[in-house]
């Protein structure tokens, strides 16, 4: 009977992951409670996978007292963040968005992805918030010598590669690039050790160092752009 009953939960997940493969419902009740930016808020929406939707768990006191709202979902890739893009930040109305994605891309989370699929989708986001009259700052993926759940990938320097491609579609187009990667690499190219627990996902002492570049750049962006 339990195995029955686990098989029935097992396939119920599944359906539900069909039906809503990007997890837009994720934010639905929080988006529909956020009231519309009052005249000079300048709202910044966080928009990205665990990383991100960590970072209000390590670090809460980031996010307190600011304008500024966490959008992250564990696990997610840039096709995922696209779908999601309108519900859980156009439709927010904020002045600036700061992208961080495509580590989990590249772990092939939904499937195999080159880095060009990848920049496809980080470039169709930044169309799309410039479009709604929405600043852009596009993070570096965070460094990762390994992946614990496929170890086999060796991700190190296809996270180098993504970022330069990151790096110089900002520059090229006048997007503010947040550059984590270079405060945050071992020798390896992987994150340094007092900044994790598990070599990809960032501790506390890994998110305060975070924190300043993510200032600076959100600064740069509003009064730049």
């Amino acid at each position: 009977m339990k195995l029955i009953i686990l098989g029935i939960l097992i396939f119920a997940m599944q359906a539900s992951y069909a039906q809503d493969w990007a997890n837009t419902e994720r934010y639905k009740n929080e988006n529909a409670l956020l009231e519309e930016p009052k005249q000079g808020e300048n709202r910044v929406v966080f928009m990205g996978n665990s990383i991100t939707e960590g970072w209000i768990n390590a670090r809460p006191t980031f996010f307190e007292n600011k304008t500024f709202v966490n959008r992250g979902i564990g696990g997610q890739t840039t096709p995922q963040m696209l779908v999601r893009f309108r519900p859980d930040v156009l439709n927010l109305k904020p002045e600036l968005v700061v992208i961080l994605a495509g580590t989990n891309d590249i772990a092939g989370n939904t499937g195999p992805s080159t880095l060009e699929m990848i920049m496809d989708n980080l470039i169709s986001m930044t169309e799309l918030a410039l479009a709604n009259n929405i600043k852009v700052v596009l993070s570096s993926v965070l460094p990762a010598y390994d992946y614990s759940w496929k170890p086999e990938l060796e991700p190190a320097q296809k996270i180098v590669a993504l970022n330069k491609m990151i790096k110089d579609y900002a520059e090229e187009n006048g997007i503010v690039y947040l550059d984590y990667f270079s405060a945050m690499a071992d020798e390896r190219n992987g994150l340094k050790d007092g900044y994790t627990y598990d070599g990809v996902h960032p501790n506390e002492a890994g998110y305060k160092a975070m924190e300043p570049l993510a200032l600076e750049a959100i600064a740069k962006a509003l009064t730049e752009n």
